[in-house]
């Protein structure tokens, strides 16, 4: 099963968790009662996790071609935050 993860630098990680949870309400199952916060697509699951100066985000599909496309969507969600630039480099 594919992982991966990224550190992201972030004043207010929360605030980019509950923007990232609103863009996928609709399409997507939540669970923001755990800690990390996981959020389950097809290819897989995104756990994200706010901790101080710094967004946690780990990425895990059953298979390389669902991990990439996985790694694709939380990316493009990643750069559309208003207000926010990140330089998100994943790590396996």
């Amino acid at each position: 099963m594919p992982i991966s993860r990224a550190e992201l630098h972030a004043e207010d990680a929360a605030a980019l968790i509950d923007q990232l949870c609103k863009r996928w309400a609709g399409a997507k199952e939540i669970d923001r009662a755990s800690d990390p916060v996981q959020v389950i697509f097809e290819e897989g699951s995104c756990y994200l996790q706010a901790q101080p100066d710094k967004l946690l985000v780990v990425v895990e599909a059953l298979d390389d071609e669902s991990h990439d496309e996985l790694e694709r969507q939380v990316d493009n969600a990643l750069d559309e935050l208003r207000g926010v630039e990140l330089d998100i480099v994943w790590e396996a």
